[in-house]
């Protein structure tokens, strides 16, 4: 959190990885397109052997994290670890003079990312977080039509992901039923960095929770038919009253069998926007107006072609004195906002939510 560190340098963003896992070839997919801006220089992964072996296809080292921490060649290191290490991890890179940017949520708990957000303050730092598909021409085309007025005064929005659990398909699913997973902490920082960059911060929310099944069963892989403990809710339905007055309804599920609801869409005094998918980077946003049909916009704004990583690729070419888009302030308000709609489900009571970060500039129609 906080501006750009770069002040105009032109050379490349040198980048460390931590954490070689399944995420990482969409990452290392990105880093080879954007390599004149954002240049891959080690990895690193508890794993030696995956971490020599990703390093290997890579062209670059691959080690323990001591060692890319000790590397005065990487100026960020990018963290794509399980959430549960993601505050170490950042704590770790910061007190090695190093920026971070890691995968959602930023960490597990508010605390712990204030922590961190503290400590990146003390040494100068920046801190950023995933997910970046809010750069894309999806997002950003809807929230430009918000911007213009196209739908008069937003009032509302619905944001719903409902679907079987992971197990279905995942061969160890185990983290998705843990503290720290369930289909809000997975999946809602998708859907709440969308929200935020449509319609600003959120003041305060009030939401229900359930835990309908106790265990389940993978039907994949080598563990297939093992049964798995369900210890955090798993069907989270709640109210986000945002600053600006517009009310949303999200529901994040792993619960249901499908549903046919869009995954987005937000309502004004004039119009309504059907909302292309968050975890996409594009996808068609559509608009009706009073009195007429449904129809396609445009693209119009937003990074073209862009994918998982471009967060780093915007904070690279951030002009000195701005605050780069990916910044953790907003990844902060989302996890404020689950931590508050997990605590409001307990406690039975509208939350007020800490003070939050402006929602961030919109990204321009944009080649790279």
């Amino acid at each position: 959190m906080g501006e750009s560190m770069n002040e105009g340098v032109a050379a490349p963003l040198r980048v460390g990885l931590v954490g070689a896992g399944f995420i990482s070839r969409m990452y290392f997919d990105t880093l080879n397109r954007i390599q004149d801006d954002v240049r891959l220089v080690r990895i690193a992964d508890v794993d030696l052997d995956r971490a020599a072996e990703a390093g290997a296809a890579q062209g670059v080292p691959g080690g323990s994290v001591d060692e890319l921490l000790a590397d005065p060649d990487i100026d960020l290191v990018l963290n794509l670890t399980i959430p549960a290490a993601h505050a170490e991890v950042a704590t770790r890179s910061l007190e090695a003079g190093k920026h971070i940017y890691g995968e959602k949520p930023l960490t597990v708990t508010v605390a712990e990312a204030r922590s961190v957000l503290d400590l990146a303050q003390q040494h100068g730092l920046w801190v950023g977080c995933a997910p970046d598909t809010v750069l894309g021409t999806g997002i950003q085309t809807a929230r430009r039509a918000v911007d213009d007025g196209m739908i008069g005064r937003p009032v509302a929005a619905t944001a719903t992901m409902a679907i079987p659990g992971h197990e279905a398909w995942h061969p160890n699913p185990d983290f998705y039923y843990s503290p720290g997973g369930g289909p809000l902490y997975d999946m809602g920082p998708y859907y709440l960095h969308a929200l935020i960059t449509l319609l600003g911060p959120v003041a305060r929310v009030s939401a229900s929770a359930s835990r309908p099944m106790q265990e389940r069963v993978i039907a994949s892989g080598p563990r297939a038919g093992e049964r798995v403990p369900v210890l955090t809710d798993t069907h989270i339905t709640g109210l986000l009253e945002h600053v600006n007055g517009a009310i949303t309804t999200l529901t994040m599920s792993f619960d249901t069998v499908g549903t046919t609801a869009v995954p987005i869409e937000v309502h004004g005094v004039e119009g309504s926007l059907i909302v292309p998918d968050p975890n996409e980077f594009s996808g068609t946003t559509s608009l009706k107006r009073r009195g007429a049909d449904w129809t396609e916009l445009p693209v119009s704004a937003g990074y073209e072609g862009s994918a998982r990583g471009f967060g780093l690729l915007d904070f690279h070419r951030t002009p000195a004195g701005e605050t780069p888009r990916a910044d953790a302030g907003i990844a902060f308000h989302a996890l404020d906002i689950m931590e508050s709609m997990m605590r409001s489900s307990v406690e039975g009571r509208r939350l007020d939510l800490l003070p939050a970060a402006e929602r961030p500039r919109a990204v321009p129609l944009t080649s790279i």
